[in-house]
């Protein structure tokens, strides 16, 4: 929901600023197709898109605290806060008077009643900046887990804030610079918390909140996941996380607007899809969860099993639908669908960064256009596979046993790492370096319980570094492409609440019966058909027809063109070596990981510094 932008200047007159603020908020009109608003004052110019959910003839944004009294509190929002009802009636007992339905409005009257402490109070997907004119300070903050984004740049005089890079950029102090850390960042895909890779823009890191005055700024942790003792029994923790997947999905299925879900057909979107329908069911009403998928034209027939992806993904999402009573809608994509040059270019403005997954982000976006023509809100499984212990990462025993970030080992196996070494990238960036510095500094903050065995302790830490690191590359992707399309993706898995009580969950019992998510399997065995239960992980969906790789591989050969920017990274002979390579060796077994992944990586890179005009610094 929504996008939100600001400058804050402490030696001008931000009144003379209009122009500036308007175009800073008009590149966020996808993220709020619905309305949009602009508040000015002398020291603070706020920005505002609406995608409108709940309230939706009220809830216009920048909400002052006093209707037209521009001495109290401004916020503008992003996201959605779950708990809002049981907020507002707090708050309503406490003598707040609200002139909306919104949420919106409860934040803010949260902020007047708690100060900075309301975000501990939050239950939901949030992104906000409240201006407060009786102490001239600007407060940001971001939802635990990080599900909205939110950036900041510092200025001389104060600073620029949006919810995506782009609404930064558009300041014309911000400048698009990218140096050695910031491509180390995209190439290595790290996704340090608080890197941002354009230079002099951050990040606010989820869970905290960062306030700025005219003396400076200051960074406050409202959250954090913290190691406690376990003392459930199985059949207990079984049953917790049942009933906390059922509250949350009740919780997330309000809106005032059509929902809908993602249904891959893996165990994840499953349960998702079929919680959602219990619910509807449950709460006796005729409307049934609508469930969206995504296939590949010929997949069924074509399809091969290449060790990563074992089976296509339609037969189960077809039954999932039909065990649940969802209606089912399919989107059909060709090559040419995620070829098209307009779709490339529409993912890469919507991400702001050149990291891609390849297809899988293309026909993402093409699947949440198809969900935006009958949704406007989405469920979504992102999440389950770091908190439950799903990749395959956590099954094998050198990963287990390593001494860098899980991923990096699948890479290294697929032949990524080697490509990026062939080509002359690795040496040039000083990857070895950066990623066993990032590795080391995230192993510092792990939380740890005293009297966990080393492999207890060690699976704890492959789930935070899942957490930290892998799960934000998945949420920011999903949140900007999305967004694009104006569709507001909810994901149920972040609940805090449920973070907090799997990651305590001893090993053993997460992987109780040998399989991975065993504890989700079993919490959601009571709304899934037999056939996903027993379903081995599969990875989102990914082209394997030979003619994409083809088209690809004419990109990668159009990077030798003089005055290609990736030229400054990868010499002329490493792309020519890259090229050299025999066609069957960019295969979909490497989608993800393996030299086809480097190959859309420069690509990606390539397009992202001319769309940008990036200035690289090495």
């Amino acid at each position: 929901m929504c996008g939100l932008t600001g400058w804050i200047a402490y030696d001008r007159d931000l009144t003379l600023g209009g122009d500036t603020a308007e175009a800073m908020t008009r590149t966020l009109e996808c993220r709020g197709p619905d309305d949009g608003g602009i508040w000015l004052t002398r020291h603070a110019a706020l920005g505002h898109r609406r995608l409108s959910i709940i309230d939706l003839e009220n809830g216009r944004q920048p909400m002052h605290a006093v209707p037209g009294d521009d001495g109290q509190p401004v916020l503008v929002y992003t996201g959605e806060v779950y708990n809002f009802r049981e907020l507002r009636e707090e708050l309503s007992a406490l003598g707040h008077e609200f002139r909306t339905a919104s949420d919106t409005e409860v934040v803010l009257h949260a902020y007047l009643e708690w100060g900075e402490e309301f975000a501990e109070r939050l239950n939901g997907m949030y992104a906000l900046a409240i201006w407060d004119p009786r102490t001239e300070e600007l407060l940001l903050v971001r939802d635990r887990m990080g599900v909205k984004p939110l950036y900041y740049y510092p200025t001389a005089d104060g600073v620029l804030f949006g919810s995506e890079p782009k609404s930064i950029l558009a300041h014309p102090e911000a400048e698009a610079v990218v140096d050695a850390e910031g491509l180390a960042e995209i190439f290595a895909i790290i996704n340090t918390p608080g890197h941002a890779v354009f230079k002099g823009m951050r990040e606010v890191v989820p869970g905290t909140s960062v306030r700025f005055s005219r003396s400076g700024s200051t960074t406050r942790t409202y959250w954090t996941l913290q190691a406690r003792p376990h003392t459930d029994d199985l059949d207990t923790t079984i049953a917790t996380v049942r009933e906390l997947l059922e509250d949350i999905i009740e919780r997330q299925l309000i809106a005032d607007v059509k929902v809908g879900t993602l249904l891959s057909g893996g165990l994840d979107s499953s349960a998702v899809t079929a919680l959602a329908a219990k619910v509807l069911r449950d709460q006796g009403s005729d409307e049934r969860i609508t469930a969206f998928s995504v296939d590949f034209k010929d997949h069924g027939e074509t399809f091969r099993d290449n060790g990563i992806w074992m089976d296509p993904d339609t037969p189960y999402a077809v039954d999932v639908a039909k065990h649940s009573g969802a209606e089912h809608i399919i989107v059909e994509l060709e090559n040419h669908d995620i070829l098209d040059e307009d779709v490339r270019a529409a993912v890469l403005r919507a991400q702001d960064l050149p990291v891609s997954t390849g297809d899988m982000e293309h026909s993402l976006h093409h699947l949440c256009k198809a969900l935006k023509e009958r949704v406007t809100v989405a469920l979504s499984g992102e999440a389950a596979d770091e908190i439950f212990g799903g990749y395959n990462w956590f099954f094998d025993e050198e990963a287990v046993n390593g001494d860098t970030f899980p991923w990096y080992d699948a890479w290294r196996r697929l032949g990524g790492l080697d490509t990026i070494k062939d080509i002359g990238l690795w040496d040039r960036l000083g990857l070895e370096e950066y990623v066993k510095r990032r590795y080391a500094e995230s192993l510092e903050a792990v939380p740890r319980l005293a009297g966990d065995s080393r492999h207890e302790e060690r699976m704890k830490e492959l789930t935070w570094l899942n957490i930290m690191h892998w799960e934000k590359f998945l949420l920011d992707r999903k949140d900007r492409i999305s967004m694009s399309t104006s569709l507001e993706v909810r994901v149920p898995f972040t609940d805090h609440r449920l973070v907090e009580y799997v990651y305590n969950v001893p090993w053993e019992m997460k992987n109780f019966d040998g399989r991975e998510k065993s504890l989700l399997r079993a919490a959601a065995a009571h709304v899934l058909p037999q056939s996903v239960l027993e379903r081995k992980k599969s990875p989102y969906p990914s082209t394997q027809d030979i003619e994409y790789v083809t088209a690809l591989r004419a990109k990668v050969e159009a990077l030798l063109a003089e005055g290609s920017p990736v030229l400054r990274l990868v010499p002329r002979e490493g792309i020519q070596r890259l090229l050299d390579r025999p066609l069957e060796e960019y295969s979909a077994l490497g989608g993800l990981w393996g030299t086809r992944a480097v190959m859309e990586r420069l690509v990606e890179f390539n397009a992202w510094a001319l769309a940008y005009k990036v200035r690289i610094e090495l």
